[in-house]
């Protein structure tokens, strides 16, 4: 079933009224893949009745009030992604398309979402029921961060939004709490995962906390700013991780440590709702949500990603410990997907941040939770880090037998080096999927040659044609002409446009082609590689490194390649 949108829905469940309401910055598409849609869900599993308001209109009052008030609270997000990355490309140029908005053009969610949704709402509807912020946007600025949109230093969004609650990183255990304790009218501030702001701290719980530099101090001082920064990322695992406390003025703000990972079961049960994957009848006349073309037809395998790389949030947001799904409850979700009308016989995906990294475990981590002095893929793989394909090359296995399936693709990006360094199972892991899996091209993310900037980004060193020939071997084996589909990032801290040619030369000489695939670095909150951009030093110590920040020089690094590749191509025709 669909969460209500529309009062006609509400009707048809004979529903009087709502105990949460929950807005997003995204149109509302019921997949596993939308976590508004899992929030949703999992609340109304839990007895709760629940309406979402999608892209409300920020000039009108019948539409963020369609419903009045609820009970409980009102939940909101900026939608899948933070805002400011979904309205802006790297260059700060305004986007034209939007693959989460119905119709597909980029004209319904407000640049800071997650700040003006929680202003509609106090102008309004009842100033005494709380507001809940959540999602990727919420998650990711919930202590002081650089903007790369304002060039500055920004306050938590708690503060600048004037919410009452953060939710941050996996939301379900965490809101289900929020609900169950305003419920029962008890205090919420001693739950796991979510951030408030007080005016005092009790004397005798502090030595219970970790004491950031104030919001102040890290404007004021660079080094300040990089110590804030170095606390926060290393408290974000739920066995090792203390509550932060960070003064911003004359209030405080507090980061409960993280709630608890969901396990198996938990996580079969969410993934294996009555999710529709459809767009909501609401949009029926918006037009197609074009993100829907192919994650209806995927599937979620696990959740968190311990490659750490220094560009992205996901540690920050999901953790670094994987979770994963059973096969049952893979094989149950792919059943429905095969049976659904107009299925074509493809799974287009079976994965997670990296495919490859479905029940990888380790020990250690599962006991004392994540290192704080040491990471799991950089410089090297850890001897206590588990590297086995054995489970994922069983899993796509099973699920390409299935009725009515035809093709399993992998398509949310392959980590080459836990391929080549699973001395077991990696060689014939790599030929099932190069034989099966691929649909001419196969996507890994290099993102660079050159050693300095790899480390700068704490991606592995020197693997690629190692496993670019792997590759080509084969697909030459069993008569494929295929290929391989490079993602790479210009313009990281440390590049410039010297170690641009160098990467071209690289590409030119062992691989025979020219990538196409090249995004120009968006310093995005709460990743090392924001940090470098903004201190323009290294993330491991304060020394001095080359920035770009010009954006006619950004988009040279980038046309280095990709002007390179289009030439080739026009001069073949």
């Amino acid at each position: 079933m669909f969460i209500p949108s529309t009062h006609a829905e509400l009707n048809k469940l004979n529903w009087q009224e709502l105990d949460i309401i929950l807005v997003s910055g995204d149109s509302y598409v019921d997949t596993s893949y939308s976590g508004i849609a899992i929030i949703g869900k999992h609340l109304i599993k839990n007895g709760y009745k629940v309406a979402i308001i999608p892209q409300p209109s920020l000039d009108r009052k019948d539409d963020i009030m369609r419903f009045g008030n609820p009970k409980l609270f009102w939940g909101v997000t900026a939608g899948a992604m933070d805002s400011m990355v979904a309205n802006y490309t790297a260059l700060k140029k305004k986007r034209r398309n939007d693959d989460l908005t119905a119709g597909g053009l980029n004209n319904r969610r407000p640049d800071r979402a997650t700040i003006r949704y929680v202003n509609l709402i106090k102008q309004f509807a009842d100033k005494n029921i709380p507001i809940v912020i959540g999602g990727v946007e919420a998650s990711l600025r919930r202590i002081t961060h650089y903007d790369y949109w304002d060039n500055k230093v920004r306050r938590s969004i708690l503060f600048d939004s004037k919410a009452d609650i953060l939710v941050y990183g996996e939301g379900e255990r965490t809101i289900l709490e929020i609900a169950q304790k305003i419920k029962k009218h008890e205090d919420i501030k001693s739950i796991r995962g979510i951030c408030y702001i007080t005016s005092e701290l009790a004397n005798d719980n502090l030595e219970n906390y970790i004491e950031l530099p104030t919001h102040e101090e890290s404007i004021a001082d660079k080094q300040q700013f990089r110590k804030m920064f170095d606390i926060f990322y290393k408290n974000n695992d739920p066995i090792n991780a203390k509550k932060l406390v960070q003064k911003v003025g004359d209030r405080f703000l507090i980061q409960n440590p993280p709630n608890y990972y969901l396990q198996e079961e938990e996580l079969d049960e969410i993934y294996n709702y009555d999710y529709e994957n459809k767009a909501a009848p609401i949009h029926s006349k918006e037009g197609k949500v074009k993100a829907l073309e192919t994650i209806k037809s995927s599937i979620t395998s696990h959740r968190g990603c311990f490659g750490e790389c220094n560009f992205c949030a996901i540690a920050v947001h999901f953790g670094r410990t994987i979770r994963s799904r059973s096969y049952e409850s893979i094989l149950k979700e792919t059943e429905k997907i095969a049976n659904s009308p107009k299925f074509n016989g493809i799974i287009y995906d079976i994965g997670g941040a990296s495919a490859n990294m479905y029940k990888m475990k380790c020990e250690q981590q599962e006991l004392y939770g994540s290192c704080k002095d040491k990471r799991c893929l950089s410089p090297t793989i850890c001897k206590n880090r588990e590297i086995s394909h054995k489970e994922h090359l069983n899993l796509i296995a099973e699920v390409a037998k299935l009725n009515k399936i035809n093709k399993v693709f992998i398509n949310s990006g392959i980590r080459y080096d836990l391929v080549l360094n699973d001395k077991k199972f990696g060689k014939k892991y790599l030929e099932y999927v190069v034989s099966n899996c691929v649909s001419g091209q196969m996507k890994i993310a290099p993102e660079h040659t050159e050693p300095k900037i790899l480390k700068l980004m704490a991606k592995p060193l020197g693997d690629l044609n190692k496993f670019v020939q792997q590759f080509k071997t084969i697909s030459k084996n069993i008569g494929k002409k295929q290929f391989l589909t490079y993602y790479l990032i210009a313009a990281h801290p440390g590049c410039t446009i010297e170690d641009m040619r160098n990467m071209k030369k690289i590409f030119l000489r062992e691989m025979k082609i020219l990538p196409e695939q090249v995004q120009i670095f968006t310093p995005t909150p709460s990743t090392y590689s924001t940090l470098m951009y903004y201190l323009e030093e290294d993330f491991q110590n304060p020394q001095k490194i080359f920035v770009e920040k010009n954006l006619n020089k950004m988009k040279q690094q980038k046309e280095e390649i990709v002007s390179s590749a289009w030439n080739k191509v026009l001069s073949k025709r």
